[in-house]
């Protein structure tokens, strides 16, 4: 691997540590910047590397994780109610993902305009969820019903185009739904895992046939600096959000979107 290509897939990681969880579209940054920079990487590499932001979830909610793990076994009712929601929240995901896998390679995962109008649509509708639906009926993760966890993992489909954001849909989803804002984003962050688990397995099985050596420590190299970004972040940012809602999000959004279209037109 060459000393730019190293660089190049140190950058990508970090973008991807520092906006999984965010809802500005991490898939939407990656492509914009693997765009910029020219390299070529894995098919599978920008699918697999957000996996590695996921994990930091899996590290920094640790003991949460443990807990339902262990109220499985011992059949303790919360341990399995937020267990069916997380799987009902993902489910449909899983459907259309595999229904769709081919059209969203072909068509939209590398298609930087689709990037940018995404993100200012999606700007504009963080600022109307966030003016007109200003209520809270559910506090918490675990007060959730098993019906409103598989709306909002409707909504998760939406970020199957690439600059809709996938924590983006899944919280707005959840405000639109009724629930609060640390709720929405931490049950954003337990959705991410089975989703970006089994699209990532599915991504390198459809794949890995097209794989060299440079191409497995491209995404090895991405996967560990994405990880280790997104540990140090994804606190921080339930705190930001707690103390300053989502219109920064949605300014940056429409902001970012514009600047793109207008790279797009003048090169």
């Amino acid at each position: 691997m060459d000393l730019f290509l190293l660089l190049s897939v140190i950058a990508i990681g970090t973008l991807e540590g520092l906006t999984e969880f965010l809802p500005v579209s991490s898939t939407g940054h990656l492509i914009v910047l693997k765009e910029a920079l020219g390299v070529e990487l894995p098919a599978a590499f920008l699918i697999a590397i957000q996996l590695g932001a996921i994990l930091a979830v899996c590290f920094v909610y640790l003991r949460r994780l443990t807990d339902t793990a262990i109220g499985l076994v011992r059949r303790d009712p919360q341990a399995w109610h937020f267990t069916i929601n997380i799987l009902l929240g993902f489910l449909p995901a899983a459907v259309v993902g595999i229904f769709a896998y081919g059209f969203i390679k072909s068509v939209l995962l590398e298609s930087p305009a689709t990037v940018g109008v995404a993100l200012i649509v999606g700007g504009i509708a963080i600022i109307v969820i966030e003016r007109l639906l200003e209520r809270t009926t559910v506090a918490t993760v675990d007060a959730m019903t098993p019906l409103l966890a598989f709306k909002i993992g409707c909504a998760q489909c939406l970020a199957m185009i690439p600059g809709v954001s996938r924590s983006g849909a899944t919280i707005m989803g959840g405000l639109t739904f009724g629930l609060g804002r640390k709720a929405a984003t931490e049950f954003s962050f337990f959705l991410a895992i089975p989703t970006m688990v089994a699209a990532t397995g599915y991504d390198i099985y459809k794949t890995a046939h097209t794989l060299t050596n440079t191409g497995a420590a491209a995404i090895a190299i991405g996967f560990a600096v994405a990880f280790v970004v997104a540990a140090l972040v994804v606190r921080g940012v339930v705190g930001f959000i707690e103390r300053h809602g989502f219109y920064p999000f949605a300014w940056y959004r429409i902001a970012a979107g514009s600047l793109i279209l207008v790279w797009l037109a003048l090169r």
